[in-house]
């Protein structure tokens, strides 16, 4: 794969490395909202379907990059409003803890922990281990090690949103399926740029927002929610996801009946004419280019930054347990990490600082010249 960079709109000279942060927008993605939002100066040319179709493709599109049926995808907002929804439909009898990991991103925790304030649940969080060495192999045993039958669910990030740290989805989701616990990950990280297989690792519910590695807008999200939630009560009572709600004429024969699936936890307006095509239109062209593409072009990138990462004594995590479009590294104590931000700022590259890590992350609209430049700046601060 190629540097793509000719598809999007980043100034030139600019060093973006913080697509965890925010991605940048596609010039198609750009065009398909414009045409779209041009069609409220007419809005006899938006017909009753029209509220439909464009959700239906996209539920589609990404249920492709996932491997799930698209009725078992839903629209959301936010993060927070999907995982709220898998959340609150965990089984009050199905165990007394809910496990996640240290640090993990606040919306997953919040919701976690509001729930288990309101029924006395206990959350149990799994700490990485001290040492450098195997760390992701380590902690990944230590979260299958704490799965037991008092486990009533485990809600975590696919990778550490902070450093990518990898973890061991696939077992950690087979125990759980074991001893019936609810496997909620926050994919929000990692789905468009690091594959993913719902169905290989048994997870129950997947959220993921649109304006990271989905290249999409601000403000909306999609969630797998598999068969666990199919008859699970939804945070929001929707007109739009009852079972008759294409039929405008009967909208005032109520109906207790969703729509199959997972719709029924579709946010309201999910048929969001402004927003829906930019993230279809980026969901379409990352499938064309294929996710695995993508993590290698990110891994050829960092070689030579990882290398020169461990031969100037800044720790990073191993190579098998380190995802290579996000991952973060650790400063030596002589190097303050706000003056380095800043350092690289001021040669116009762009990372994030999260936790005690610098976080990189690279996509197909880097080239080596990007990561050059944070070479040569870190060497020259």
């Amino acid at each position: 794969m190629h540097n793509q960079k000719h598809l999007f709109q980043l100034p030139e000279g600019l060093h973006y490395l913080n697509g965890a942060y925010m991605s940048p927008l596609l010039r198609s993605s750009e065009e398909a909202a414009i045409i779209d939002l041009q069609r409220k100066r007419n809005p006899a040319s938006i017909l009753p379907i029209d509220f439909f179709t464009e959700a239906a493709t996209l539920r589609s599109n990404f249920g492709k990059l996932i491997n799930s049926d698209a009725a078992q995808i839903a629209i959301i907002p936010s993060v927070s409003y999907g995982i709220m929804n898998a959340v609150q439909n965990i089984p009050l009898d199905n165990g007394q803890s809910v496990i996640m990991v240290t640090e993990e991103f606040p919306s997953g925790f919040y919701a976690v922990n509001a729930w288990c304030n309101r029924h006395s649940k206990t959350v149990q969080m799994i700490h990485p281990p001290e040492t450098q060495h195997q760390r992701g192999a380590l902690w990944s045993q230590e979260i299958l090690n704490s799965i037991t039958e008092d486990t009533c669910a485990v809600v975590m990030s696919s990778i550490h949103w902070t450093d990518g740290t990898l973890y061991d989805l696939a077992s950690i989701g087979k125990k759980c399926q074991e001893l019936n616990v609810v496997f909620i990950v926050d994919g929000s990280q990692s789905v468009g740029a690091l594959p993913i297989d719902v169905q290989e690792c048994n997870i129950d519910a997947l959220i993921c927002t649109g304006y990271k590695w989905l290249l999409g807008p601000y403000s909306l999200g999609l969630a797998y929610y598999g068969p666990r939630f199919d008859h699970g009560c939804p945070i929001e009572e929707s007109w739009m996801t009852r079972s008759n709600a294409e039929d405008f004429t009967s909208l005032t024969s109520y109906t207790d009946d969703y729509k199959p699936g997972a719709m029924r936890y579709n946010v309201g307006e999910a048929s969001n004419f402004g927003l829906l095509p930019i993230l279809n239109t980026s969901i379409l062209q990352i499938l064309e280019w294929g996710v695995e593409n993508i993590q290698n072009y990110s891994n050829s990138l960092i070689t030579p930054l990882t290398v020169f990462l461990t031969e100037n004594n800044f720790q990073i995590e191993e190579e098998s347990w380190r995802s290579k479009h996000l991952f973060g590294f650790k400063l030596p104590p002589t190097i303050d990490r706000d003056t380095l931000v800043n350092h690289l700022k001021s040669k116009n590259i762009i990372v994030s600082a999260r936790g005690n890590s610098i976080r990189v992350s690279t996509h197909v609209y880097n080239g080596e010249e990007d990561v050059k430049a944070l070479m040569e700046a870190m060497s020259d601060r």
